[in-house]
């Protein structure tokens, strides 16, 4: 295979979808700015998750990158550039972290799994991408880091889908000093599922969301709902609330046929229904 041009680089597109038996694989492409969030690669990411809750060919969304980061954050030359107005950036700078805080919740509230791959680093908003997924794989190299504070900029957007994944103390040590930290820590205090061999990663993300594309659709957006509306509950309300989730699930049709197969002793076949 021949040198990649720069041009070839500079023309490719920013965000790469591809499907394969179930799993629609996102790939953030922009390695030469360290795959920012910039205003760019946010609508073009909130734009295949949109796509993607309405495909019924998409059953599980791996989000990875290509390069030496999984995502350094948001653009700062281009938040730099937003400071050039006349309110010193106060309407751009609002825009974009709202434009970021929408994505986010796209992600948790997607009716489909979604998984991150992660290589290389995760900073700022590139960790608030990682935690705000519902299940993450990292490299045994890879690190993770909300630095904001160490240039003035408090990481507070980030600090929401942080608080939410590790126990604060965890989060408040992150955010408070900016430091690195190891995929094998960030394995122990919950922000991610699995720290393995950098090899590995992808082969251990694929197996994972092959097993999740071989369940309902059905009841992999029940269940995924449900958890994020019952986990701030008080304790009562919760069981309330799933007490009525499972209710309306036995009533659909994939529950029926999955109690059904498992009394019989046979594989579902599920209608995602």
């Amino acid at each position: 295979m021949g040198a990649v041009s720069a041009r070839q680089v500079e023309d490719a597109p920013i965000l790469l979808s591809e499907l394969d038996a179930g799993v629609l694989r996102l790939t953030l492409n922009n390695p030469a700015r360290r795959n920012s969030l910039s205003e760019g690669m946010m609508t073009a990411l909130k734009e295949a998750l949109d796509k993607a809750a309405d495909d019924a060919q998409t059953r599980v969304i791996v989000i990875a990158a290509n390069g030496p980061a999984f995502s350094a954050g948001h653009d700062l030359k281009e938040l730099a550039e937003g400071r050039k107005t006349p309110d010193r950036g106060r309407a751009y700078f609002s825009r974009i972290m709202n434009q970021c805080s929408t994505l986010m919740q796209t992600v948790v509230m997607h009716p489909r799994p979604v998984i991150a791959q992660v290589q290389g680093v995760a900073t700022a908003a590139g960790c608030q991408l990682v935690a705000s997924c519902d299940l993450a794989v990292a490299g045994r190299s890879v690190r993770f880091a909300t630095p904001g504070v160490n240039i003035g900029l408090f990481c507070s957007t980030p600090m929401v889908a942080l608080s939410r994944n590790v126990a604060h103390k965890h989060a408040m040590e992150m955010l408070l000093t900016g430091d690195f930290i190891s995929a094998e820590r960030a394995a122990e205090i919950g922000l991610v599922n699995q720290a393995v061999e950098d090899t590995q990663v992808e082969a251990a993300v694929g197996a994972l969301a092959r097993k999740l594309a071989g369940k309902s659709l059905m009841t992999l957006k029940t269940g995924k709902q449900a958890f994020y509306r019952q986990v701030d509950m008080d304790l009562p309300d919760a069981y309330a609330f799933a007490a009525d989730v499972m209710t309306e699930n036995m009533l659909r049709q994939d529950a029926e046929e999955g109690v059904g197969a498992f009394l019989e002793k046979r594989d579902p076949v599920w209608r995602d229904e």
